[in-house]
C-alpha cells in the first residue's frame, strides 16, 4: 500500500411478495468489479445505529473502494429511508431499530450477514448506473456461493429500460419486507431471495448496503465475496478518527428519535 492512500484514508492496511415473472440470469463469466478493494472485517458487535454510522463515515473517508462485514449486538431491525416508523413500531420491544441512510424495506438482522461496500466517486465504478452496479455485486456474490457449492442464481437481467415498474414499486415501499419481495439482480436460491441490497449516492460517492440470510452461511463466505469482487485486496482496521466520526453520527443522527421517526406525519 502507498502511504498517500493510508494517509487519506486514516487506516491501516495489511495486504491479504414476488416480483411477476421473474426470470434467471446465467451466472457466466464476469469481469471483476474492482480494480483494487479494502475490506474491513469489523468483529466487534454493535448497536444498529453504530453499524449504520460506520458505514456513512466509511462513505466519507473511502478514497478506494471498500467492502465491510459486519455483525449486530442484538436482534435488529432496519428500514429504509423513506419508510414509516409505524410499519415497525410492532418490533421495537423485541428488535434494535434503525432507519437506514439507504433505501428499500424491512431487513431483519442478527443471523444475517450483513455488509456494506463504499465507492468513492473518484472511482471509474461510480460512473455506472446504480443498477448495473447493483447487479455486478450481486453477480460477484452468487459466484462465491457457487464457488462453497450452493445453487444460487441472480434473479432477472438487465434490459434497456432499467428498473422495471413493478421492481421500482417493491424498492420505493415503505413497508414490504425485503427477503418476501425479490426483485431483478436480487439473489436467489430454491426459488427463495436470499440476498438483497439497497443504495444511497452523495458527491462522495455510493453506499451499497446488503444482507445475506435464509440458509447456512460458510465461514468463508465473506473473503470468497471479496476476492469475486476484486483480484487486488488489502484487509484493513479503522482509526479512531473515524470511529470517533462514526460515533457522533450514531448520538447525532441514527440513534436519535427524530431520525428514527422521520417522514412521520405524527
Amino acid at each position: 500500500m502507498s502511504s498517500e492512500v493510508e494517509t487519506a484514508r486514516g487506516a491501516t492496511h495489511r495486504k491479504c411478495s414476488g416480483i411477476p415473472r421473474l426470470r434467471f440470469a446465467s451466472l457466466g463469466m464476469t469481469e471483476q468489479l474492482f480494480a483494487r478493494l479494502d475490506i474491513y472485517y469489523d468483529v466487534a458487535t454493535h448497536s444498529a445505529a453504530m453499524n449504520m454510522a460506520i458505514d456513512e463515515a466509511l462513505l466519507e473517508t473511502a478514497v478506494v473502494p471498500t467492502i465491510r462485514f459486519y455483525r449486530w449486538r442484538c436482534p435488529a431491525l432496519s428500514f429504509g429511508y423513506f419508510g414509516k416508523f409505524s410499519d415497525v413500531a410492532i418490533y421495537a420491544a423485541e428488535r434494535d431499530l434503525v432507519r437506514r441512510w439507504t433505501g428499500g424495506g424491512i431487513v431483519f438482522h442478527g443471523d444475517d450477514l450483513t455488509y456494506s461496500i463504499v465507492v468513492p466517486a473518484s472511482n471509474p465504478v461510480f460512473d455506472e448506473s446504480s443498477i448495473a452496479i447493483y447487479e455486478k455485486i450481486h453477480r460477484a456474490l452468487c459466484g462465491a456461493l457457487v464457488n462453497t457449492g450452493q445453487r444460487a442464481v441472480v434473479a432477472g437481467a438487465l434490459d434497456s429500460g432499467g428498473f422495471s415498474a413493478a421492481t421500482r414499486a417493491a424498492v420505493n415501499a415503505s413497508g414490504y419486507n425485503c427477503f418476501a419481495n425479490p426483485v431483478r439482480a436480487d439473489v436467489m436460491m430454491d426459488g427463495r431471495k436470499i440476498a438483497g441490497a439497497a443504495q444511497r449516492r452523495t458527491r462522495r460517492g455510493l453506499l451499497h448496503q446488503g444482507s445475506i440470510q435464509g440458509f447456512t452461511l460458510k465461514t468463508d463466505l465473506a473473503q470468497k465475496f471479496s476476492q469475486a469482487l476484486s483480484a487486488n485486496c488489502s484487509e484493513f482496521k479503522i482509526t479512531k478518527v473515524i470511529l470517533k466520526q462514526a460515533q457522533e453520527l450514531a448520538q447525532q443522527k441514527y440513534g436519535t428519535d427524530s431520525w428514527l421517526r422521520k417522514h412521520s406525519k405524527v
